[in-house]
């Protein structure tokens, strides 16, 4: 990556930033989860180093800033890991995934407090730019993690036919002229701000 960056290199390399390949990133990802669910193990190679060239090429970008290069964000992402499993390194006693999710966001919590970063809501963390239908899922988790939404009743069986009734929705909406997904959004925005003015009480 260094020598692509180089005078002697690829033109395009060259001109590229963390803004331009920002969204490279995502497809790359996308690419990948295509390959997963194929079972495509070849194909999981390709996409998995895909993704890889997208972290080198940003640490590449840091380290000419002298900002950050590869090793930094390794570390960064060990540091990460041991100290939000101290159940395995430390002497946590969690032993089940709810045990051990209360515990991650317990210190992930933590870790932000007082940074730009610092998480004062349960419903902040969330990408803006994943897809909404995604969104719409962590959002509800978080929302009655922190006790905003009723947990659903367990004896409740979920639609047979839910994804036939997403599908219409959305042909409806493109039917007249809308966009489900933009839709959907609008909603979120709705939802997350009555549940915010609610916890804020």
């Amino acid at each position: 990556m260094a020598a692509l960056r180089s005078p002697e290199g690829c033109p395009w390399d060259r001109e590229q930033d963390h803004q331009s390949l920002r969204f490279h990133a995502v497809e790359e990802v996308y690419e990948l989860i295509d390959a997963i669910e194929a079972n495509d193990e070849s194909e999981m190679i390709e996409e998995l180093g895909d993704l890889l060239l997208q972290v080198i090429f940003h640490c590449q970008l840091g380290s000419e800033r002298k900002a950050f290069d590869f090793d930094s964000v390794a570390q960064r992402i060990v540091d990460k890991l041991v100290h939000r499993h101290p159940h395995v390194f430390g002497d946590s006693d969690a032993k089940t995934v709810d045990a051990v999710w209360t515990q991650w966001e317990q210190l992930k919590k933590a870790e932000k407090a007082g940074t730009a970063h610092e998480r004062e809501s349960v419903l902040d963390g969330i990408p803006r730019h994943l897809p909404a239908l995604q969104y719409v899922e962590k959002l509800v988790k978080k929302a009655r993690k922190g006790q905003l939404l009723p947990e659903p009743d367990s004896a409740e069986e979920p639609p047979s036919d839910l994804g036939a009734q997403l599908f219409d929705l959305a042909q409806q909406a493109q039917a007249a002229g809308l966009s489900a997904e933009a839709q959907l959004r609008e909603e979120i925005k709705k939802r997350e701000t009555d549940w915010r003015a609610q916890e804020a009480n």
